[in-house]
């Protein structure tokens, strides 16, 4: 009964964790647009988030589903921008370590060899931080609710 209860809150605490994860590799490639020979580096969210939750999608199907879908990153399910790359492990978290850090797709060459497209990392911070918001506000709005269950209001 307890399990039920809190399935969806460790499907948004890995959410959570995973968000945070990514919001650290898209400042790290920001952090480096200056520098030569960088290569920026991302991962698939929806990818390492079934692999964190050991799942296919089992709280009902739309809402995990749904968050599992959002910011998919900049290539394809492999993780890399070729078959035969190596995958990277992911650096930080213990969620994070099942998960593998792949080379964003570069859509503009240039001179210094770096490939951090500065207009497209904005909009993947942004877009990551506007996620990160929504899941605290879904774990709030959870915990509230078991909150008020308990105290029987």
């Amino acid at each position: 009964m307890l399990d039920k209860m809190t399935d969806r809150l460790d499907f948004h605490g890995n959410a959570l964790l995973l968000r945070a994860e990514r919001q650290r590799a898209i400042a790290s490639n920001i952090a480096n647009a200056d520098t030569p020979g960088y290569v920026a580096r991302d991962f698939n969210f929806a990818e390492a988030l079934r692999d964190a939750t050991g799942s296919t999608g089992s709280l009902g199907g739309s809402g995990a589903a749904r968050l599992a879908s959002a910011g998919a990153g900049a290539f394809g399910a492999s993780g890399t921008t070729d078959p035969r790359h190596i995958p990277l492990p992911a650096a930080g978290t213990g969620i994070g370590s099942q998960s593998t850090l792949g080379y964003a797709l570069q859509t503009q060459p240039s001179l210094d060899n770096n490939t951090v497209d500065l207009d497209r990392e904005r909009a993947n911070f942004v877009d990551n931080a506007v996620r990160y918001e929504a899941t605290l506000r879904f774990i709030n709005g959870q915990s509230k609710t078991m909150l008020s269950a308990i105290q029987g209001q």
